[in-house]
């Protein structure tokens, strides 16, 4: 399956909440949830009509929303799954424990860019150094106390520039440290589930694949 290339918004409409695919546009009352809170589509208003959905469309809508706020396409979505069912511990917070970590999502949660998507970006295209070295893979896992930081000569991008701007009237997550003016930001530890700032309800997921 390829990537989803279409309106964004029409993706948080879908799942009926916000999964801020357009940075601080979602926090906005431009936001499309906030102007058209039904599915999209010419039935989406009549919603309140629709028949009781089943537990397995609720365990595949979780699935996707969670798939969607991430960026990844089912193929993708299924391997990380795979990387953590063998792992110790409860597998649905090892998930996510797992696709916060990825290079792109601590990207993005360092406040380097607005979304997961614009983070993809600067990773593909060479922007972001991991310990001193450029990584250009967006799903490259980061360990704790590996150094993340924008490379020196693209620290004046405007996307980089405007993000870190809306960084400093944030509250950045505990398990992160970023040092805003350099651009720059290390991996404390790996979240706790309820260090994660995401809500989903991953046991459903866990129960989706397990079928």
């Amino acid at each position: 399956m390829a990537r989803y290339t279409g309106p964004v918004c029409k993706l948080c409409r879908r799942e009926g909440t916000k999964l801020f695919l357009k940075g601080t546009r979602c926090l906005t009352e431009k936001c499309a949830i906030e102007r058209r809170a039904y599915p999209p589509g010419q039935h989406g208003p009549a919603a309140g009509r629709r028949r009781k959905t089943s537990e397995y469309q609720r365990q595949l809508r979780e699935k996707q929303k969670v798939k969607r706020l991430y960026g990844l396409t089912e193929g993708q979505f299924r391997r990380t799954f795979e990387g953590v069912r063998a792992l110790p511990g409860v597998t649905g917070e090892n998930l996510l424990v797992r696709l916060e970590t990825r290079l792109d999502s601590i990207v993005h949660r360092m406040g380097f860019a607005p979304s997961r998507r614009a983070a993809r970006q600067l990773v593909r295209h060479r922007h972001v150094q991991v310990n001193g070295r450029r990584v250009n893979i967006p799903s490259f896992q980061v360990r704790p106390n590996d150094e993340v930081r924008v490379a020196p000569k693209s620290r004046d991008l405007t996307v980089v520039r405007a993000s870190i701007e809306a960084l400093s009237r944030a509250a950045p997550v505990t398990w992160l440290s970023v040092d805003a003016e350099k651009a720059v930001g290390k991996l404390l530890e790996l979240p706790t589930r309820d260090q994660i700032p995401v809500t989903a309800q991953e046991q459903m997921i866990v129960e989706l694949y397990s079928k």
